[in-house]
């Protein structure tokens, strides 16, 4: 059994510890609290990463049946529904140290070749890289946690110096030519199921926006009424709109005086007019695109791209800022022709069920692990809070 690099260990733990101190950094109540109907407690999220690398090594590789089934019904691949996890959840405290120990478990164990069988999914480090991925995601969600966390503050006062002005949405593109197009992962050990096999596909001409729409842009579509003015929405999106009662993105308050801000993970601040909206569903995004498409001429038929529109773009290195927020693609996640879940036992068939959107990219706070044009991630059209956005798309020149 070749030994496991020390960088990719040093990834594996960094995770580790970025995980714990987020836990760390809240009280106990915090730690089991339900911020958000979709979103578990915080707390969970540590038991999760803890159960899921002794799942895979304790259990799948080393065959020590029984390490973690007595959890598997909090922490499994079909846990209890979020709003009972919290009740179900040690303190604070014990919850560390029991996830540091399994954390310590996990590293010894990597570290040391002599007490690892051989075993297909320690070849190429595969499991690792799975690994850090997974708690990669993890810790994305345990911040939007806390975001959820900080939107639960009041905070109707904050002094914007700079207010928020609307902006023309922008008009610059990258023509993309006719052709075959390569997306999906390749053998590289990091590739996860859901981006393989890699596929060639033919794809039309069409043009990219250069960067993804703005704060500044998105406050001229709720000025000129895009969440009031039913054309804009589709059928289903119409529907979520008036359920919702939603006007504005997820992150964004008003003040006293009417100015817009932000609240992010460390509470209230500005909002840069040309940062990229975050906060928005995939049916605010589509409203949006309808929207540009009718105020600006250059932009008529604007529309959401489809995921491999995005990823050739990405990879021909016609995308600016791909790596600043999740962006909204226009089709539903869907398997690639060929696929096969792996691991045995992988997930990844449940999230194509309910015909979910999918988005690309990455945010400001992704590891570099789940930075990649082909990474795929799965989200349901009414989420907002997974720090998503949008990026147009058009026909080509004429």
């Amino acid at each position: 059994m070749p030994a496991i690099s020390a960088s990719t260990l040093g990834q594996l733990s960094q995770l580790q510890n970025l995980i714990s101190l987020l836990v760390e950094g809240v009280s106990d109540p915090d730690c089991r609290e339900q911020f958000h109907p979709d979103l578990a407690p915080l707390g969970w999220y540590l038991g999760r990463a803890a159960w899921l690398e002794a799942y895979w090594l304790r259990d799948r590789v080393l065959g020590e049946q029984g390490v973690v089934g007595p959890l598997e019904p909090l922490y499994g691949p079909a846990p209890l529904p979020v709003a009972r996890r919290g009740s179900e959840l040690p303190g604070r405290d014990d919850l560390l140290v029991w996830a540091q120990a399994w954390f310590d478990d996990t590293l010894m164990r990597l570290a040391n070749p002599g007490l690892l069988p051989d075993h297909p999914l320690l070849e190429r480090e595969y499991l690792v890289h799975y690994l850090v991925q997974h708690l990669a995601l993890i810790y994305e969600e345990m911040l939007m946690v806390l975001t959820q966390r900080a939107l639960r503050q009041p905070a109707t006062e904050f002094p914007v110096a700079e207010p928020l002005r609307p902006a023309r949405p922008a008009t610059a593109t990258h023509e993309i030519p006719r052709g075959h197009y390569r997306v999906g992962g390749t053998d590289n050990p990091r590739a996860l199921d859901l981006e393989l096999p890699p596929q060639a596909v033919e794809l039309t001409a069409y043009r990219i926006a250069v960067r993804p729409v703005t704060n500044a842009e998105y406050l001229a579509f709720m000025e000129e009424d895009g969440y009031a003015e039913p054309r804009w929405w589709s059928e289903a999106g119409l529907a979520w709109l008036r359920g919702s009662g939603v006007e504005q993105p997820d992150s964004w308050r008003r003040n006293g005086r009417g100015e817009w801000f932000g609240i992010g993970l460390n509470g209230a601040y500005a909002l840069a007019p040309e940062a990229p909206v975050q906060g928005v569903c995939r049916h605010e995004a589509e409203a949006f695109a309808a929207w540009a498409g009718h105020a600006v001429p250059e932009l008529a038929g604007a529309r959401l791209p489809h995921e491999y529109q995005w990823e050739a773009a990405c990879r021909l290195g016609s995308l600016d800022d791909p790596w600043q927020v999740r962006e909204w693609c226009a089709n539903t996640l869907q398997p690639y022709a060929g696929f096969s879940p792996f691991p045995e036992g992988s997930p990844s068939p449940r999230l194509f069920e309910g015909e979910p959107g999918v988005l690309r990219g990455a945010t400001l706070h992704a590891q570099p692990a789940v930075r990649r044009a082909s990474f795929r991630h799965p989200a349901a059209p009414q989420q907002r809070h997974g720090f998503s956005g949008l990026r147009l798309v058009l026909a080509p020149s004429e």
